[in-house]
């Protein structure tokens, strides 16, 4: 594969959750609710603490240990289904995200996320993006770890044909950009959805985001520096 200089990005990779979907806050609402249902007060931000970025299996995993014992075997479903549910009646883009898709129509672009392929096809197709990403969208559920590990990014390179360190991310959270890092990625730590909180930024640089945006205006500008036009 052909070198390029470390400046030029020749794809971008978006993580979905908090960064194209305004979903985070939503979904760990309903995690929340789940988990206190069973015994165990939790609010969403303890949720979004300590369950945001994994994959389903180890969300499920976790919320075991939490509680202290086997989950109802009806769990999965139940919660998938509420989760379905509050985003069909409340999922919205990230302020800017379309705006940022819209600027860089000449770079190849692919979703790498933890989510799962259904529920990914249900929120593009809700979101109107299905076009915009046709089959590049790739979950953690197609490689043997997820996030922090690099496992998901780099198949997405690979799928794209791409040096992963030609790849520019795009992430929210702190296990995504450590797979990014891991990758040996260029990320940008994106601020934009209703879910962060005082100090994500600084969680995310020392994750080793390289740079950090509070808005996809800002994330727009930076990518301009670091793709070829």
């Amino acid at each position: 594969m052909t070198a390029h200089p470390p400046d030029v990005k020749r794809l971008i990779i978006f993580d979905f959750d908090g960064v194209l979907a305004d979903s985070e806050l939503l979904a760990n609402t309903v995690l929340a609710e789940a988990i206190t249902e069973l015994g165990v007060p939790t609010t969403a931000d303890d949720s979004l603490r300590v369950y945001m970025g994994k994959r389903f299996h180890d969300v499920i995993a976790a919320v075991e240990h939490a509680v202290g014992r086997p989950l109802p075997p009806e769990f999965p479903s139940d919660f998938q289904r509420r989760t379905l549910a509050r985003f069909r009646d409340d999922l919205r883009l990230v302020d800017g995200a379309r705006a940022y898709i819209d600027a860089f129509p000449q770079i190849p672009r692919c979703i790498a996320s933890s989510s799962s392929p259904d529920r990914l096809s249900f929120c593009l197709d809700l979101l109107s993006l299905t076009e915009l990403f046709g089959p590049h969208v790739f979950s953690a559920s197609q490689v043997a770890r997820g996030k922090p590990h690099p496992d998901v990014f780099l198949y997405a390179a690979e799928q794209m044909r791409t040096d992963p360190r030609d790849a520019l991310v795009i992430e929210d959270s702190v296990g995504g950009v450590q797979a990014a890092v891991a990758a040996g990625m260029t990320v940008i730590g994106l601020l934009a959805a209703s879910h962060i909180r005082d100090g994500h930024a600084a969680r995310l640089q020392a994750a080793g985001a390289q740079y950090v945006a509070p808005t996809f205006a800002e994330a727009q500008a930076i990518t301009r520096r670091l793709v070829e036009t």
